[in-house]
């Protein structure tokens, strides 16, 4: 582990994951800028500024910025989190265990393809496993966005209810662990 908040995953379906680097800020800059993340992300910034974003992340606690890529080619951003130290766990009932991911899928010729679904499946999956104290995995799409609240239901999140978070009205989304043969 490079990090408390960074378990060592295996993704299954295809998808690698590894650590988002400042050298991946010109593609993760580029991805925010399209129409269908800017929207929900709000974080259409310079490469400079998410190359410091990414090492700021990188040297600290709270999340850990990852590049996600099937059949060896990048295609989107994740940010897992221990919600433990994110402003989320002022919203519900957090367990210290709670890991948090946030998903934007940046190859817009691989949006809508169902790939979203597969790889929030393969994520949570991967930190249940990697985490035995880990019980569940949250998001908290914003309610406006049809698609990734889609998209989270589909690979077995939850909704439990409303969030006014600043910025956005979101779902909480929970993943629970599932029980193993």
């Amino acid at each position: 582990m490079r990090c408390e908040t960074t378990p060592l995953l295996h993704l299954d379906d295809g998808f690698d994951l590894r650590p988002a680097v400042a050298e991946d800020a010109t593609r993760i800059a580029d991805w925010m800028a399209q129409p269908h993340i800017r929207k929900w992300w709000q974080q259409d910034w310079s490469v400079e500024r998410w190359a410091q974003v990414l090492d700021e992340q990188a040297a600290g606690e709270h999340s850990t910025p990852c590049m996600v890529a099937l059949d060896t080619e990048d295609l989107g951003y994740v940010e897992l989190y221990r919600v433990r130290h994110d402003r989320l766990a002022e919203y519900y009932a957090s367990d210290e265990h709670d890991w948090g991911v946030h998903v934007a899928i940046g190859d817009t010729v691989r949006t809508g393809q169902g790939l979203g679904r597969r790889l929030l499946r393969s994520v949570a999956d991967a930190l249940l496993r990697a985490d035995p104290r880990c019980d569940r995995v949250v998001a908290e799409p914003d309610a406006a966005n049809v698609a990734s609240v889609r998209a989270f239901a589909a690979a077995g999140f939850v909704t439990q209810g409303e969030l006014r978070l600043p910025e956005k009205t979101a779902l909480l989304m929970v993943r629970p662990r599932t029980v193993e043969a």
